[in-house]
């Protein structure tokens, strides 16, 4: 599936911003079932200093300054993308032998995955969540058998409700609420499988969705996603997946695994490490937000591009823009 993701983000400020620093998360990654074809980060004004790094979590991170007085700021990331159907996981060991492999053992390999077992800046570790999971976990029972089944409660416990909370609302609030978005839905899941022992990712990106029947598309009436990707590794590998790419993606939201409609945007421990834009300013006290996302099947004039993007190209917050 070849698809086209635009998102733009626009702040106005009231008074003028002096100075900022901003960062951003919006080149989506690439892996074995996404290559992003063609991608570029417009900013208006035209910043100072613009550049691109790799995270530790492997994904691309932009940094850009504008050291001026400005009353606006535009922020505009077009990538063309091409995407391949997810493979099915495996029902997986029993959860508790995966526990097992995560926990440290004196002359035993480490496991990369071993880091989103522990708490993050919005996901402790907690027995309230060990609690609400203990109903999917039973012994011995595979691991993604046992995931999907809690993934399968927080879609049916927890209520999608847009205003409930905010970019910065706590897993345990969440969790006591039994509402919010769908970074919510994911923290949720999240801190269940941590607080048992097991490693789990946050990812973001975006869900190609369909108008309703005969309902044109509309232009950036889309928005940003969250899911979740689970550490599942096979007992030897027989499957032939190694342990390092034993990941499966699970979307409490929609009660899913993601599929080729999905793009990955970024992954990290929570929200706090992949937020879309991000940065820090001086003046502009008060500030107006506006969002747009659009996701659609690629057009026949923008298939021509084969090779692979790089890490950015420029054509030349705040507080963090949160996913929906």
């Amino acid at each position: 599936m070849r698809l086209r993701v635009i998102h733009e983000t626009v702040y106005h400020y009231s008074p003028s911003v002096q100075n900022a620093q901003h960062m951003a998360h919006l080149r989506p990654r690439t892996s074995m079932v996404q290559k992003v074809l063609k991608h570029s980060l417009q900013v208006e004004p035209t910043p100072i200093q613009c550049s691109a790094v790799e995270d530790v979590f492997g994904n691309t991170r932009a940094f850009f300054s504008l050291p001026f007085t400005h009353e606006q700021l535009r922020v505009r990331a077009e990538s063309l993308l091409e995407t391949l159907p997810a493979p099915a996981a495996p029902p997986g060991e029993p959860w508790e032998a995966v526990r097992e492999r995560l926990g440290y053992r004196r002359g035993q390999p480490y496991h990369a995955a071993t880091e989103f077992s522990f708490a993050s800046p919005y996901i402790p570790r907690h027995a309230d969540f060990v609690a609400y999971a203990r109903a999917s976990f039973a012994p011995g029972r595979p691991m993604m058998e046992a995931a999907s089944h809690l993934m399968t409660r927080i879609h049916a416990d927890f209520a999608y409700t847009a205003n409930a909370t905010d970019a910065g609302t706590p897993a345990l609030e969440s969790l006591r609420l039994r509402r919010g978005v769908c970074q919510d839905f994911a923290h949720v899941l999240i801190g269940c499988l941590r607080s048992l022992g097991l490693a789990a990712r946050y990812v973001s990106g975006y869900l190609l969705t369909e108008p309703p029947p005969g309902q044109p598309r509309l232009v950036g009436a889309d928005a940003s996603h969250a899911w979740v990707s689970v550490w599942s590794p096979a007992a030897d590998e027989s499957n032939g997946i190694p342990d390092d790419d034993a990941w499966y993606d699970l979307d409490p939201t929609n009660d899913r695994a993601a599929g080729e409609d999905y793009v990955t945007l970024a992954i990290g421990r929570d929200f706090s490490d992949v937020s879309p834009l991000r940065g820090v300013i001086h003046g502009g006290d008060h500030h107006v937000l506006q969002v747009g996302v659009t996701v659609e099947p690629a057009p026949p004039s923008a298939l021509a591009a084969e090779e692979p993007a790089p890490a950015i190209s420029l054509t030349l917050p705040t507080a963090p823009e949160s996913p929906g």
